[in-house]
């Protein structure tokens, strides 16, 4: 229980510490943050921090927002103004081949941060897909007797079982001649 300054316990109001702490201390605190940073950006520069939120990686780009992305092109349209007047990406239907198209005209080189976003999100897939499949064949793999085993040792099981089709087409008969035409130590 709360008491508030300069009042007798009898004749104060019942409020409790949470409500104290809540209402009295940390509205009024974020109150006064929010003041400060009004005070320090002004509503575009708050709208453009809001809009490059949406390509932060955290969380698999979780925040990932089309909306924002083309508000924040738009506080840029003599950079982008190029892009809008050349009839060569004006039938391209994916992200893919807009990466084909950057590249095939030598303007990866000229939007460099563009076509490395473009490079993460097409990978970014690819790789997390990859890394769990990695994952769970090390859960298969990894057991009681696999536990003391190296880690050399560990990542050659763990290759063979994840790349199973590849290892599958390899012939017997040429792992067999490779390791017997080996020279012994």
């Amino acid at each position: 229980m709360h008491v508030l300054r300069r009042r007798s316990r009898r004749k104060a109001s019942e409020i409790t510490n949470l409500h104290h702490y809540q209402v009295d201390l940390f509205y009024n605190i974020i109150d006064i943050q929010l003041q400060e940073l009004n005070d320090r950006f002004t509503e575009t520069t708050s709208e453009l921090l809001l809009c490059t939120e949406s390509l932060n990686p955290c969380n698999l780009f979780f925040v990932f927002d089309k909306v924002k992305l083309v508000k924040l092109a738009r506080f840029y349209p003599l950079n982008f103004s190029l892009m809008r007047s050349s009839n060569d990406f004006a039938h391209l239907k994916g992200i893919g081949n807009l990466a084909e198209k950057l590249v095939k005209i030598n303007r990866h080189i000229i939007y460099s941060l563009v076509y490395l976003l473009i490079k993460l999100v097409l990978t970014l897939l690819v790789a997390t897909a990859t890394v769990e499949r990695a994952f769970s064949a090390m859960n298969i793999v990894k057991n009681r007797l696999r536990n003391k085993m190296g880690d050399l040792w560990m990542n050659d099981c763990l290759v063979t079982f994840i790349e199973r089709d590849i290892f599958n087409k390899v012939d017997n008969e040429l792992i067999l001649q490779y390791f017997q035409n080996m020279k012994s130590r």
